[in-house]
């Protein structure tokens, strides 16, 4: 998939060239995509469709920051943004995964939130990316003052001659499927029904970074991983899968957070880690493997919220205690497969 960044001429309004086939023409969708749920994944699949029906290229024009967070921050109430479900990383990558040809970010500045919606149309849409047909959701809005809706992309499209079509809102047990829904369910640490609204266990993925090394001191070794932005989805002690570090998947225990029992100068500067502890290090690798890595994580099952622990020793006693529930986490998911497949034979 590729990848571009559209900037803006701030003198004229237009778009910088930056490689669109123009001669090739898109099919186009817009939106945030935070978690890319099953409704962004039916939507994406009409579009795939759609495209190849007109012989056209995918793209994907997405956002960051998220526009709340730029206004959040504009209006001095940061903790009006939305939390975060996926980093840039993991929505690039399943953009990828769902076979889209082209992903368009637009840096959301001061600039661009005082395009009009026609401009938006116009300079960008119609004039730089060449959009042939345009898929939108049923609540979609768009330009400055949020002005621009259906209405007005009807109007253009019968002006410019691109195709349109709206999809309506996909539905799981009466509830409508969003990116509100799944944060949500984080929050709530329904890690189950964030499955079913991501169609897919809901993962991390990232570098491994260096930390204080305390884990080891107390005898548990973690692998970190950072979480770029500073409100995350979801948070607390969570029965995990980790990929990608070894040939199979790796059981493991993880702190999702900010570490409330430790310093928050530490070499993370208090940042929100992604802290996995496996549980069966596997005994070939070397303890300072896979520093600089990517590895996915995959969060299964929420043990508690992050608690804070007075004294190293209480600390020790309740990662123990967390070590011990997700053993005890598998070993149950493990006896109910095992049943399943044993009725299935049967």
């Amino acid at each position: 998939m590729k990848i571009s960044r559209l900037r803006f001429n701030h003198s004229n309004g237009l778009p910088f060239p930056n490689g669109f086939n123009q001669a090739q023409g898109y099919a186009l969708t817009i939106g945030n995509f935070d978690g890319l749920h099953r409704g962004h994944q039916i939507m994406l699949a009409h579009l795939k469709e759609k495209a190849k029906q007109l012989g056209l290229k995918t793209a994907v024009l997405t956002f960051e920051p998220h526009p709340r967070d730029f206004f959040a921050k504009q209006n001095g109430k940061p903790d009006l943004a939305p939390a975060r479900i996926a980093t840039f990383r993991d929505k690039i990558n399943e953009l990828a995964n769902l076979g889209i040809d082209h992903c368009i970010v637009v840096p959301f500045n001061t600039f661009f939130a005082q395009l009009s919606a026609q401009d938006f149309i116009q300079n960008v849409l119609i004039h730089h990316l060449n959009m042939k047909f345009l898929m939108v959701g049923d609540d979609f809005q768009f330009g400055a003052g949020r002005t621009g809706d259906f209405d007005l992309l009807q109007k253009n499209s019968m002006l410019h001659g691109f195709q349109l079509d709206k999809l309506d809102s996909f539905e799981l047990a009466n509830i409508r499927v969003s990116s509100s829904a799944v944060r949500q369910a984080l929050a709530q640490g329904k890690m189950s029904w964030v499955e079913e609204l991501l169609g897919r266990p809901y993962c991390v993925s990232g570098h491994i970074v260096h930390g204080r090394k305390l884990g080891r001191e107390l005898g548990f070794r973690t692998i970190n991983q950072r979480f770029p932005h500073w409100k995350p989805a979801c948070s607390g002690i969570f029965a995990v899968l980790v990929h990608d570090l070894h040939q199979h998947p790796l059981i493991g225990v993880a702190n999702m957070g900010v570490r409330p029992s430790l310093d928050p100068n530490d070499v993370n500067g208090g940042r929100v880690l992604l802290e996995t502890h496996i549980l069966d290090w596997p005994s070939h690798l070397d303890l300072n493997f896979g520093y600089g890595k990517i590895v996915r994580v995959e969060l299964l099952h929420k043990l508690h919220d992050e608690l804070r622990y007075d004294s190293l020793e209480s600390l020790t006693k309740g990662i123990q205690r967390d070590c011990d529930d997700a053993r005890a986490f598998f070993a149950s998911r493990h006896n109910l497969i095992r049943r399943q497949t044993t009725h299935d034979r049967i």
